[in-house]
């Protein structure tokens, strides 16, 4: 027999055997049984600049997230005419979102550690719930009554609540279950807002610390700290929307555990429409400071966990840089989103975590209605999601 030629036949046969033992293996893990799935919520972005239109037709066109008189004819109108702008934007930042790409990160990390820190719910799976492009609240739905898991948290990738972005990506899912019969067997949960999590505050507080760190050290005390974040119609301020107070609350939370180490400032961005919304405005406020002679800055995307158009364009593009050498600023920086921050990937696996241990499956401040609210959509949502969670 030749020797050679039998040990190279075995060493063949061996790793064949290897590869299908390791096939095999990743085909159990694949078709294994989510007991756990945990529904990942937030607004989504275009990921291509084919998609912008129709992205922007759905926000223009939702209620819940802008209010416009004759919404049904405005609202496609303004979308047309957005278009193109917004499709260069997109373009600038790389042709589309990363919102996905990142949303799908952290739900990859989210589910891995929760295997580990919480046995009794395992396996864990991350789905995908966008508002205005795919994945769809109805693609997720599908998947989801596909895989027949015993549990689905809801859980809202917006750390401070709002009707307009929250209430419209809860109210989709209310939408959904009109049209089609919830699965059976299957027990929800909700977590709708995070706000003072300690290991939020904590993740953008070293995501501060890291961009300090390319100040000079002598102008690192004078680095003004402004949290930038979207605003809001004044309109539902008044209606008595929780979200302005939970940004400040992110706000101060981060502050403290910076010890309170620089001047910082909460301002808003994002503005759309010309109806008052809520000001200071993040290049307003630059413009403002730079006039008092303050020349060194670093933004912080204070309501965003990942990024998107509104950090890699308006704050990076249009205000670090454009407006940053309009007024002639000595050193602007921006913090980046918490993303993949190992410290971020602890706060929302401790959220969830602790909301499958212990509960409760749905908030009172959750089923309550802003003070002045007069839309019955909404009371007819929060009555649905009271059964719907029992």
């Amino acid at each position: 027999m030749n020797f050679t030629r039998f040990s190279r036949n075995f060493l063949k046969v061996s790793q064949w055997g290897a590869e299908r033992s390791r096939f095999l293996s990743a085909s159990a893990v694949i078709q294994q049984k989510a007991k756990t799935a945990v529904l990942m919520l937030n607004m989504g972005g275009p990921q291509t600049t084919q998609q912008v239109h129709d992205y922007l037709l759905g926000i223009m066109t939702d209620r819940d997230m802008i209010q416009l008189p004759v919404q049904s004819k405005l609202g496609p109108w303004i979308a047309q005419r957005r278009t193109e702008e917004v499709q260069k934007k997109y373009q600038e930042i790389g042709g589309g979102s990363p919102i996905l790409k990142w949303t799908n990160r952290q739900g990859e990390l989210l589910c891995g550690q929760l295997d580990r820190v919480s046995p009794e719910t395992a396996p864990h799976r991350h789905y995908v719930a966008f508002r205005y492009v795919t994945p769809t609240t109805a693609e997720a739905m599908a998947k989801i009554e596909e895989d027949r898991s015993e549990r689905v948290v809801i859980f809202s990738q917006y750390p401070q609540y709002s009707c307009a972005t929250s209430g419209s990506s809860f109210n989709a899912i209310f939408d959904h279950f009109k049209k089609n019969s919830p699965p059976k067997g299957i027990s929800w949960s909700v977590i709708d807002r995070w706000p003072t999590h300690p290991l939020l505050a904590r993740t953008f507080a070293e995501r501060i610390r890291e961009e300090l760190t390319k100040f000079p050290s002598e102008k690192q005390k004078d680095v003004i700290l402004m949290f930038s974040a979207h605003s809001l119609p004044l309109k539902a301020v008044n209606r008595g929307d929780s979200y302005p107070s939970e940004v400040g609350a992110t706000v101060q939370a981060v502050m403290q555990e910076l010890n309170f180490c620089n001047p910082h400032t909460l301002v808003w961005q994002s503005k759309v429409g010309p109806l008052p919304w809520l000001e200071p405005f993040t290049d307003a406020a630059l413009k403002a400071y730079s006039r008092q002679g303050k020349k060194n800055f670093i933004l912080i995307p204070i309501a965003f966990v990942n990024e998107h158009i509104e950090t890699l364009h308006e704050l990076d593009i249009e205000y670090c840089h454009d407006l940053a050498q309009e007024l002639k600023i000595e050193r602007i920086g921006r913090a980046a989103a918490p993303n993949d921050h190992p410290v971020f990937i602890e706060a929302i696996t401790d959220i969830v975590a602790q909301h499958l241990r212990k509960g409760p499956k749905i908030t009172p401040k959750f089923l309550s209605r802003c003070p002045h609210c007069v839309n019955p959509r909404c009371l007819e949502s929060k009555n649905w999601y009271t059964k719907f969670c029992e």
